[in-house]
């Protein structure tokens, strides 16, 4: 049964959230303090381990995202959409320091996460909440955070029981994956990786 915070959000049991971002997608980076609510594009997120369950995302010096991140101690990725790559490409492309509203001139109202409050971009096919692991040196040499998953939700439409079903749902609902300048490819058509005899 779906949550009713989100369209079709299911609770991902933690030790399934891996293989939310274990494809390599495109993500959205959300965080929150105070009054202060931010999401920027990054393309240089993934797994880090199953349990319990971390990820890492790279997050530059100059963003208003990453102030918001050490402030709080929380952000949450967003698999984004085919439906979303203009939106994408915008979120990655202003920044919160020269457009001060740029959520609202971008139509984005995140979604207060249960338990945590910390802000979910809708639309999105997965998300996941979570809590930094301070890594001082890493951060400031590499821009490169750690986060504990805490809490993740996915679209039952394109992911149940574990596993991602973007052949059995529509095109829109594929994640992104960027290349560079713009451009995304969308997740691909299924492949068997058992072997045969």
């Amino acid at each position: 049964m779906p949550d009713t915070f989100l369209p079709h959000a299911q609770l991902v049991p933690l030790d399934k959230a891996y293989r939310l971002i274990n494809h390599g997608p495109t993500v959205l980076v959300s965080a929150s303090h105070g009054d202060q609510v931010n999401a920027m594009a990054a393309a240089w997120a993934c797994a880090l381990d199953f349990s319990p369950p971390k990820v890492t995302v790279v997050l530059d010096k100059s963003t208003r995202t990453r102030e918001l991140v050490e402030a709080s101690g929380v952000f949450v990725l967003s698999l984004p959409t085919v439906a979303q790559a203009s939106l994408t490409v915008a979120l990655g492309t202003d920044s919160a320091k020269q457009v001060h509203d740029k959520l609202a001139r971008l139509g984005v109202q995140t979604v207060p996460a249960p338990g945590s409050g910390a802000p979910l971009v809708p639309g999105c096919v997965a998300w996941l909440v979570c809590r930094v692991v301070p890594e001082p040196h890493n951060q400031q040499a590499y821009d490169l955070f750690i986060g504990e998953v805490t809490a993740a939700w996915a679209d039952e439409r394109v992911f149940r029981d574990g596993r991602w079903h973007f052949d059995q749902a529509p095109d829109a609902l594929r994640t992104l994956h960027h290349v560079a300048g713009g451009q995304f490819f969308a997740i691909g058509q299924a492949v068997s990786g058992t072997p045969t005899e």
